[in-house]
């Protein structure tokens, strides 16, 4: 059913090529800007915590949108999950399948719902259209292990020939405790997935299945071929880097390390952890490719297309059982925190390689504050996720950007007003962190502080890191400022749980950034142009005064 000849791509001019590329790549932006117009929680339609993409019939990434890095890790094992527990002659149009699982669903963690749906051209499959949204739901659970952290959803049949499966949809609303923001959340993914379909298939009508599909196997051959160019301009070389990992959630320092070896255009990434642990920190395989992934690109070439190919000249090890290559029953809820930092960690090796085309540390984790309350009116729940951004790395030429996401999370920032008429929850003060990005000829990214005042009892879950180590400054540069949980009168932090009555506050510090190069070549510099000037500027006043303190 799904035998579709593909011609050989070399038969195919590259205008051709590149102009189906950029129409896979207006498919998968437009299909998310869809899901974000149609949805209903503000983590989706606010924050843009979802993404799209295409595969080709085997499971490929075709082409990814520009949204969430870390979403790969879910993409990249759903198809073949799919294909591996349903026929392919049993699928029909208007099917589609929706998984969470992050052992028998590909995914990352729960929270991740995926529907992927078939597009099928003249009665057989020429590509998949999938899609992601971060339900944030799943809240004030343990993490121990998965089966604490929410409903676990291998792929199932949301929609039979279109028509959807009453009993599996009550099934996972069932389960969740928002169920009415679920609902209207996946009726915007299923809008989003139709118009997938509905543009691969006029495409496909305008320069024919067999074209479009060889144009996609060119796309991903050309994509390593990039790949495996850019490799092959890093110096031949084995370089390892280390670090440590805490939070709220394990507040001890777990060691990380790398080693990133890179022979003529091929790189290899071995990573080492501690055992996984009975906290939701654990990453799945998947989750560390798509890091990994995501950092190579960056580093080595950021204009690769974003599909398949680029992981073509990588491989990606780590030990079974681990923080970073976890198995079952690991819980893995938090997992985008290891992530960050296994980003910088990738970045720290391949500094001794290619210094100038990295940042320093950056802050190293996404930070999360969860809130979950009843509303008095009704009793229903309410919940209310949101990430901060932090100090970005510097760079060799620039000061690193203050407040902002970095690496795998790429999530807006909620407007204070959305935040303030959705939820009895009040932002006292929202600023940037004075003094928290590392000194150095370029300045560290400044970290966030959010003080927020809860204006109905409720409880909170902050995850955080770079606690007691710091984000580290490259080539001469300082180090970052901590992150920080700071608590008003009468609250109090268990780990990273705490209960709120109506009237108290606390804070959340998300971590500054490293510098790059020596502090003192910037004083040098600000001193001479003020001097040639005729003046000193504050500016250069404060420059002096850090460098001495």
């Amino acid at each position: 059913m799904n035998d579709v000849s593909v011609p050989d791509a070399a038969v195919l001019d590259p205008i051709t090529i590149e102009v189906i590329g950029a129409a896979l790549s207006s498919i998968v932006e437009e299909t998310g800007e869809a899901l974000i117009r149609a949805s209903y929680s503000t983590n989706i339609k606010e924050r843009r915590d979802c993404s799209t993409a295409l595969f080709d019939t085997a499971g490929n990434t075709l082409c990814q949108a520009e949204h969430i890095p870390i979403h790969l890790g879910s993409f990249i094992g759903i198809v073949p999950h799919i294909l591996k527990l349903h026929r392919v002659e049993d699928m029909r149009p208007g099917d589609v399948f929706v998984g969470n699982d992050a052992y028998e669903g590909g995914g990352t963690h729960l929270p991740d719902i995926v529907l992927a749906e078939p597009i099928f051209v003249e009665a057989r499959i020429a590509a998949w259209t999938v899609n992601l949204a971060h339900h944030a739901d799943f809240a004030d659970r343990g993490h121990a292990h998965i089966y604490q952290e929410g409903l676990r959803i291998p792929p199932v049949r949301l929609y039979r020939g279109g028509e959807l499966q009453k009993d599996v949809l009550d099934l996972i609303l069932l389960n969740c405790q928002v169920p009415r923001e679920r609902l209207s959340d996946l009726r915007a993914q299923m809008a989003a997935n139709r118009v997938g379909v509905q543009r691969f298939q006029a495409l496909c009508a305008k320069y024919g299945t067999t074209t479009v599909m060889a144009a996609g196997a060119a796309l991903l051959d050309y994509a390593e071929r990039k790949m495996r160019a850019g490799i092959a301009a890093i110096p031949d070389g084995i370089w390892t880097f280390a670090d440590v990992f805490e939070s709220t959630e394990v507040p001890e320092h777990l060691p990380l390390q790398v080693k990133v070896t890179v022979e003529g255009d091929s790189m290899s990434l071995h990573f080492d952890s501690p055992p996984q642990l009975r906290a939701g920190l654990n990453m799945t395989w998947t989750a560390l490719a798509a890091t990994a992934y995501y950092v190579v690109k960056s580093v080595v070439d950021p204009t690769i297309l974003p599909n398949a190919g680029l992981a073509r000249p990588l491989t990606v090890t780590a030990p079974a059982g681990t923080v970073l290559n976890c198995t079952h029953p690991a819980a893995v809820n938090g997992r985008v925190q290891t992530c960050q930092r296994v980003s910088d960690l990738i970045i720290g090796a391949l500094a001794q390689a290619v210094p100038d085309r990295v940042t320093a540390c950056s802050n190293s984790v996404c930070t999360v504050a969860t809130f979950i309350g009843q509303k008095p009116e009704d009793g229903s729940i309410w919940v209310y996720l949101e990430t901060m951004g932090g100090g970005a790395g510097a760079r060799a030429t620039k000061d690193g950007m203050d407040g902002v996401h970095v690496h795998v999370t790429n999530t807006s920032n909620l407007p204070v007003e959305a935040l303030e008429t959705e939820y009895p929850l009040t932002l006292l003060r929202y600023e940037l962190v004075d003094g928290s990005g590392g000194v150095g000829t370029y300045r560290g990214g400044m970290g966030l502080r959010r003080v927020y005042r809860a204006d109905a009892d409720c409880r909170v879950r902050v995850d955080v890191s770079r606690l007691t180590s710091e984000s580290w400054g490259l080539l001469g540069g300082g180090p970052g400022g901590h992150g920080a949980v700071e608590c008003g009168p009468g609250v109090v932090f268990d780990r990273d749980n705490a209960v709120l009555k109506a009237g108290q506050w606390f804070a959340v510090v998300s971590p500054g950034a490293g510098g790059y190069g020596p502090p003192e070549k910037r004083v040098r510099e600000a001193v001479a142009r003020d001097l040639a000037e005729a003046v000193i500027t504050e500016t250069t006043a404060r420059e002096v005064y850090r460098y001495r303190a």
